[in-house]
């Protein structure tokens, strides 16, 4: 077998190696041209794809507005949806949070400052039923002849079971001179009543007090508000020109009181404290985040306090129990309280409207958060209202020295 090898030509040899080299750097080049696009490729449509899943909550919100606008029975505006929307996003968070339409938002704001249009009444949720707590002198549902423990049926022709006490409440406010029709169950009765009331110019007194016995005072704190503490000071100086021996006691009533302004619940306990802290607030954000600590001066010098509490006693009205019993200032009588622990903040929206976000839970001074499980009285107690009153003058009397103020 004949085995015939060619060899080229070196010259011809260069040649082609020079022709291959540049063959092999453009396939080389294409291929990290290649890589270097499918990168980008990728980078993009990560990025495509990572925008959409951001933004894709709010766009299948906006379609569901628009084919509920497009297609529904009846007409529905979508402020309206965008309104329904709303509510609905801040009820799937807490029972506290709320979204505001701009009726909403000035009633609150109403209320912070003690005067708004309504009928003159508090309330509360009692065994599922929105309930009169308290009847204020002098306005439409007194008039009427309303009393506590009433329970709303109905309102304006609508059941009030089931529907949220924030609701009813606005309800239940708007413009002076105009309707509100109420179907009442009363205890003793078995046929509900019929009210029809006019709305009226509602001033509401946050703080009330008289000498409930020689030398000692009592007051009534409704809610807190932007001048509650002035009041609060208003009434003790009373009190205080009343008793010319000055005071011996003093017992604030907490019951019925379902907050308010977080500020005015530190601003009255800090009125009978010296030192230490008041309450705790903690939140996801640092901003949200505080301790509250007392000032200098006690409006008592350190004369004994009972606090009175009960199942419809919340928030701002438990900073302030809880405040003085940890610090030993205050003995509690009462029932367990309601337990509302958490801070909300308005925050405005356009037109006039605005969100109640919780930012916070708060603690007493001990760290005791009283969050859906309430604040336990020193002495639990569940007699009649005289009965609580007596029990809390008789502690007071047998007070022999002035309580000192913790130190936490």
């Amino acid at each position: 077998m004949n085995t015939s090898t060619t060899r080229l030509h070196p010259q011809a040899s260069k040649k082609r190696a020079l022709k291959l080299m540049p063959m092999r750097s453009l396939t080389l080049v294409g291929i990290i041209i290649s890589m270097l696009t499918g990168l980008c490729l990728g980078v993009l449509v990560h990025l495509k794809n990572r925008i959409p899943a951001e933004q894709q909550s709010a766009k299948t919100i906006n379609d569901a507005i628009n084919q509920i606008s497009n297609h529904y029975v009846e007409s529905v505006s979508q402020e309206t949806l965008s309104s329904h929307a709303l509510k609905g996003m801040m009820q799937g968070l807490d029972e506290y949070s709320s979204f505001l339409d701009a009726d909403e938002f000035r009633a609150l704001q109403a209320t912070t400052t003690g005067k708004f249009g309504g009928i003159g009444v508090q309330l509360a949720v009692v065994d599922g039923f929105i309930t009169i707590t308290r009847v204020t002198d002098g306005t439409p549902a007194a008039d009427a002849g309303l009393i506590a423990q009433d329970r709303i049926i109905e309102l304006n022709q609508h059941p009030a079971k089931g529907k949220l006490l924030t609701d009813i409440i606005s309800e239940l406010r708007g413009q002076p001179g105009t309707d509100v029709d109420l179907l009442i169950q009363r205890q003793d009765q078995k046929t509900p009543l019929v009210f029809k009331l006019m709305r009226a110019v509602i001033e509401l007194t946050s703080v009330e007090g008289h000498l409930i016995a020689p030398g000692y005072g009592y007051v009534r704190i409704a809610h807190f508000q932007a001048s509650t503490d002035d009041n609060l000071t208003q009434v003790l100086s009373q009190l205080h020109k009343q008793s010319p021996a000055g005071l011996h006691g003093l017992i604030i009533d907490l019951r019925n009181n379902p907050g308010g302004s977080l500020q005015g619940a530190v601003e009255v306990a800090d009125q009978f404290l010296d030192t230490g802290l008041i309450v705790t607030t903690k939140g996801r954000l640092n901003s949200k985040s505080a301790r509250y600590r007392a000032t200098k001066g006690d409006a008592l010098n350190g004369k004994p306090i009972a606090v009175l509490i009960n199942g419809a006693s919340a928030s701002a009205a438990e900073i302030v129990a809880g405040a003085l019993q940890d610090q030993g200032r205050a003995q509690v009588l009462g029932v367990q309280s309601f337990g509302k622990g958490s801070v909300q903040t308005l925050v405005p929206l356009t037109n006039a409207q605005a969100l109640k976000i919780t930012t916070a839970h708060y603690f007493t001074p001990n760290g005791h958060s009283i969050h859906d499980q309430g604040l336990t009285p020193d002495i639990v107690f569940e007699g009649s209202e005289n009965e609580l009153l007596e029990k809390a003058m008789n502690w007071l009397k047998s007070r022999k020295i002035d309580i000192v103020p913790g130190q936490l």
